[in-house]
Order: structure tokens, then sequence, then C-alpha cells
């Protein structure tokens, strides 16, 4: 019996989803899930759900909930990661502090100072989880990391353990889904080669039928009166000077770059409520979707709506896990170290390559080099992210400050004096969710 550990188990996104999908796996039916999350409310919420639907169902899945990590992660074969140390109390500083010095974030989790602080909080927690799993978890176990920022947390884990990890991201697969719709395919007939890193891929090759499909999706996108140009305006401008179509959405990708969110006038032409990339975003749609999720599991658990299984998603999780399991080769695109897949990326860097997954492992592709302006804006976020790795590993608050000073959005609009006013102000906030800083000075 596969036992599968969930950390994080309390997680809006993932969990629910996560499952449901597993659960579609006819030789995955038999595991164990263990669920582990530090509030214990929403874990009995989660708890209550699952084994519901197993009971529904008519399933022989076994589901057990622990708030000890360890507990979970011992002879756990998959590990699924999904946490966010702080919860919504970190992340509103990460939005709120940066702002006070004109550092405009939608979503501010991957880069720029809310993705390096909310990087610094994890480290330690994923460091540690992955030690435990060394001496409690079977050798092959696999670490499948979907905490954000997703890079850095990936690099973190393989700078400094052996454990087998992957970063999973939807990225990838919902925006080929997304420019498959735009031509009028289905994703039968869609072909799709893509790399880079983490919210900053490229789609190299994107073809339908055989034929290259990037002519037809540029006529269309290019069209003023498109409504999906309409809600995807950084992306499309983007295309149109990189000659590429890159993953996430415009509000997230106009994070990493420094052209769109450092003046009124610019945020006014590709962001807002119309079209995507507001301020503060995702921190409000947390904020307001928590209590509905909780209502949610609460009315499928009390029988006001139905708890059975749905629709298959296309997270990559479960068709890893069968694949693994059963040899059935499975192609992805996930998170993992940079061992010469991208040629002209720093090697040991976390890039984002297509993946083949089969009885022996996940295989990463060779991509070589990316087109060499794709990996210019890259390697802009890639130094971000190897000073923040390093800062956040050793408690090193300088390394700290260099990353964030590096940033393409926050060096558009302060100065240095301003940065390192601002990190010190997130450090003195965030105190208490970075034990690494302890009696570290700057």
């Amino acid at each position: 019996m596969v036992k599968i550990a969930m950390i994080g188990a309390g997680s809006v996104v993932f969990c629910r989803t996560l499952v449901n999908d597993i659960l579609h796996v006819r030789e995955l039916q038999e595991c164990t899930f263990h669920l582990m999350d530090i509030d214990p409310e929403r874990l009995a919420l989660v708890e209550r759900l699952i084994k519901k639907i197993v009971s529904t169902e008519g399933l022989p899945t076994k589901v057990l909930a622990t708030t000890h990590r360890k507990e979970a992660l011992k002879d756990a074969r998959y590990v699924v990661v999904m946490i966010q140390v702080g919860g919504v109390e970190a992340y509103r500083l990460d939005h709120e502090i940066p702002a006070k010095y004109g550092v405009d974030q939608c979503i501010g989790d991957t880069l720029g100072p809310g993705g390096v602080f909310r990087g610094l909080r994890s480290f330690p927690v994923l460091i540690e989880l992955a030690k435990e799993m060394k001496t409690l978890s079977p050798p092959d176990a696999l670490l499948m990391n979907y905490s954000n920022p997703m890079a850095m947390n990936t690099w973190a884990i393989f700078d400094s353990s052996r454990v087998p990890v992957v970063g999973l991201c939807h990225g990838v697969q919902f925006t080929a889904e997304w420019m498959a719709k735009m031509i009028g395919a289905p994703m039968s007939e869609i072909d799709y080669w893509c790399a880079g890193i983490n919210h900053l891929a490229w789609f190299l090759q994107f073809r339908r039928n055989g034929k290259d499909a990037y002519p037809e999706l540029k006529r269309i996108l290019s069209d003023p009166e498109t409504v999906a140009r309409e809600n995807e305006r950084v992306r499309c401008h983007m295309m149109e000077h990189f000659g590429y179509f890159m993953t996430e959405t415009s509000g997230h990708l106009s994070e990493y770059v420094p052209w769109y969110r450092k003046r009124k006038d610019l945020m006014n032409k590709y962001m807002g409520p119309a079209f995507g990339g507001e301020s503060g975003f995702y921190l409000r749609l947390c904020e307001e979707s928590l209590g509905k999720y909780l209502d949610d599991v609460s009315k499928q658990v009390a029988g006001e709506k139905p708890a059975r299984l749905t629709a298959r998603s296309s997270e990559y999780c479960s068709h890893i896990m069968e694949a693994r399991e059963t040899g059935r080769l499975f192609r992805f695109n996930g998170n993992v170290k940079n061992t010469g897949l991208i040629t002209n990326l720093p090697e040991g860097c976390c890039v984002e390559v297509p993946c083949f997954v089969d009885r022996l492992g996940i295989h990463p592709a060779h991509v070589g080099d990316l087109p060499p302006h794709c990996a210019a804006l890259c390697r802009s976020n890639v130094t971000v992210q190897e000073l923040a790795v390093r800062g956040g590993m050793t408690g090193d608050r300088q390394l700290v400050f260099q990353a964030v000073l590096h940033d393409p959005l926050t060096a558009a609009v302060c100065g240095i004096n301003d940065v390192r006013q601002m990190v010190d102000e997130l450090f003195a906030a965030e105190a208490k969710w970075l034990p690494q800083f302890q009696r570290k000075t700057a």
C-alpha cells in the first residue's frame, strides 16, 4: 500500500484537487493518505471531506491525519508539499511594506520583495522536512513541491539535501490550453516545447498537427478587438517584442520585468480590474477565498453539496505518481536542478524543462540554449533567486538585501538606500518566521 503524505493539507488551492486526481488512478486507490497541517481545525475538516469522498465512492483508500510532520513522513513514498509559512498574516506584510516604497506587486509570491521573503520563511521548514524524509521515508521517496516561490524553494531543497525533488506548477499546461483555445484547436492536436524558469518559461515551439501554429496565434492576438488580448495585455506585448509566448498570467509576468509596474500611466495601460494585474490582487483573493473554501468544504461534509470525485484536473501530481507506479510514460514540465539542461542559464540553478517519468523516476530533457534574449531575461530573475537562496540558507542579511536590490521591479522604482530600509523593515516585521536570521546582523 503506497503512502502519500500531504504536507499543508489545509491548503485552499491544492489538497482537495490533488487527492481527487490521485483517486482517479486505479493503481493508487488502495493508498494511504496521511494529511498533515499545523491548523487542527482545517486539518480535521479536510480529513472528514476526504473520508466522505472515499466512503461515497466505495474506495479502499485509508485516510489519516496528524499535526506532527514526522508522523506523516514515516514510510511515505510520496511527499506533497503545499505550505505557506506565516499564512495570510505574513503575506499581507509582503505587500504592504514594499508598497510604501513604491514597489507595486500583483501576486508577490515568486520574485520581488514578497517572493524573496516568502522564500526566506519557507526555507527552514523545507530543509528540515527534507532531512526528516532522509531518515523516515524510503530511499526512493519523491518530494513534490507546490509551494511558491517555486524556483527558490525547490533550489533550497536540492542544494541542502539529496532527497529526490521536483517542483510542480500549472503555468505551462494551463497556458498551453489557453493558446490552443485561442486558435480553436483541441489539445489532442497540439504539441509544444516549453522551457525556462518557473513563471518565466518560453513556448519555443507551438504546433498544431505538426505545423507551426505561431503565425495563427500571433495573427489572432494582434487584433486589438480580441477579448483574450485585453485580458493578457502584458503577455501579448511581450510576445510582440520577444517573439515567444510565455507562461503565467499578465499580472504575474508584470512583476518579473521592469517595464510595466513602475509608473501609473503604464499600470493604467497594462493592468487593472478589467484585464488583470491590479495591485494586491492575489492577497485580496486569498483573504476572500479562505472563508468561501471552508464554507464549501463544510457543506460537502454536511451533505449539503456533493462529496464525490470530480473530473481529473491537469495538475501533474497524480500523473507522475501513476507513471512511477505503473510505468505508463508521462511527460510534463518540472522544476529541477540545471545540470546542463539549459546551457545558457547558470549551472545548478532551478530550471523548468520538459521531463519524462516512468518506474525508474524523473528524467529531465536536454533543452540546450534558449534564444539569447530569452535567456537574458531569465538570468535577471535567477540572480535574485540565487542570492535569496544563499542568504536564506546561511542567515546572511546582506545577501538578502542584494537579492532585493537586483530585483528588476524593485530596481525600476527604488534607490539603494530605499531598498536597504525596506528590507530592514521586512526583517523586523517578519522576524518570528525567520529563525535563521536570529542574532544575525546586516
